[in-house]
């Protein structure tokens, strides 16, 4: 099938060209220690095919948000050694001072890391002249970087338009897995959409509707379609200003032929803390004075139910407040459902989002889905149904 973007497989001939690939190292980093080098392992198939091709790798990254400021607290110096553990092989720090000499030294093979692109306060105004300072570094561009890719910068949709441009193999399968999940899924599709407030989501949840054929809600959103249904929800975290919006939603979903599932049995409790007294009650029973904090027993085990009948699944966010045991009961339980179901090979299920990856994560299931992003604001967006800056940059 030929995709709808180059990928390497298109790129040709790489001995000896200097490749600027556009990667996510903005890793957690606490005492010069980073303390999740998930980004770093992403970048690892990209970088060493290219490197065992023979081309003179740079990669392109920002770190934390030095606004055009050079400072030591946001130099990619700190991550190149923990970056060369990743790779199993020596990676080149370049200062953007001595970068086109120290380019110049670098054989076939040899992978480099170029200085934060955001020290430039044109590189998140796609500045046409910070483009043109990239670009003169490099012969080919790889982009590498879904998390990025909502953005329109200099190193992630700008150079796209400049160099021949390419998406590199942590991008081919983030693109891969969005097109299965709701590109051209199969049907029935259910998405999972949890998270404290409908607020967020808003743009998700009208999108979705359009095209999926159930809709889960949960987290602290549930309650606010709750309340436009008539429930009382007591102290719960509500966005009563939103009841309306919520009717808007319903309406939308039944004209396009989509249900909505809300919990209708809840876990209750007056006080938020891990453990305290809890009830599990029906969503008409909650008392003035408790708060709804998880979804049910007899709803999480319909929601599977629900899956079992779906050929596509895409989640995004928690059924409940997951970080606070026990509320994250659901949460763990469907998504162990969904875990079960891809493994026998009759769900394709997609999860996205920071929250979702850690609850997947918590449940033991993140490894059993078909694919989890790890990007959080771009990850939304596609889900929002909006063009990707530098996913569109990369279209043949």
């Amino acid at each position: 099938m030929t995709k709808s973007f180059r990928t390497l497989d298109d790129i040709g001939d790489v001995r000896g060209k200097r490749v600027l690939v556009r990667e996510d190292l903005n890793v957690p980093l606490h005492d010069g220690r980073v303390s999740d080098d998930t980004r770093l392992r992403a970048t690892v198939p990209t970088v060493a095919e290219l490197a065992d091709k023979g081309a003179i790798v740079l990669v392109l990254a920002h770190f934390g948000r030095p606004k055009g400021v050079p400072s030591p607290e946001t130099s990619l110096a700190q991550i190149v050694r923990p970056y060369e553990t990743v790779l199993g092989r020596p990676v080149r720090y370049i200062d953007w001072e001595g970068a086109a000499a120290a380019i110049a030294t670098m054989q076939p093979g040899d992978i480099g890391v170029l200085e934060n692109t955001r020290f430039f306060g044109g590189e998140e105004k796609n500045d046409p002249a910070v483009v043109e300072r990239f670009a003169a570094f490099g012969d080919l561009y790889v982009n590498d970087a879904f998390s990025a890719a909502h953005r329109a910068h200099a190193s992630t949709e700008g150079l796209a338009h400049r160099l021949p441009s390419f998406a590199g193999r942590a991008m081919e399968a983030e693109l891969d897995a969005l097109e299965k999940a709701l590109g051209k899924p199969e049907h029935p599709v259910a998405a999972v959409v949890g998270g404290a407030k409908v607020s967020t989501k808003l743009a998700v949840l009208k999108h979705l509707v359009t095209r999926v054929d159930h809709l889960i809600i949960g987290g602290g959103m549930a309650n606010t379609f709750l309340a436009a249904r008539g429930v009382d929800v007591g102290k719960s975290l509500c966005e009563h200003e939103l009841t309306g919006t919520a009717e808007e939603i319903f309406d939308a979903a039944e004209q396009a032929g989509c249900t909505i599932h809300l919990p209708y049995d809840v876990v209750v409790a007056t006080e938020f803390r891990p453990n305290p007294p809890t009830r599990t009650v029906n969503v008409h029973e909650v008392a003035a004075d408790e708060m709804i904090l998880d979804v049910g027993p007899a709803a999480t085990e319909s929601l599977g139910d629900v899956l079992k009948n779906c050929r596509t699944l895409v989640w995004n966010g928690p059924l409940g407040a997951f970080e606070t045991p026990p509320f994250d009961t659901a949460t763990v339980a469907l998504a162990r459902t969904a875990a079960a179901l891809t493994k026998e090979g009759s769900l394709v299920s997609v999860a996205g989002g920071g929250d979702t990856v850690a609850a997947l994560n918590q449940a033991g299931a993140g490894d059993s889905f078909t694919f989890v992003s790890t990007a959080g604001g771009a990850f939304l967006e596609w889900m929002e149904g909006r063009e990707l800056p530098g996913v569109a940059a990369l279209q043949r």
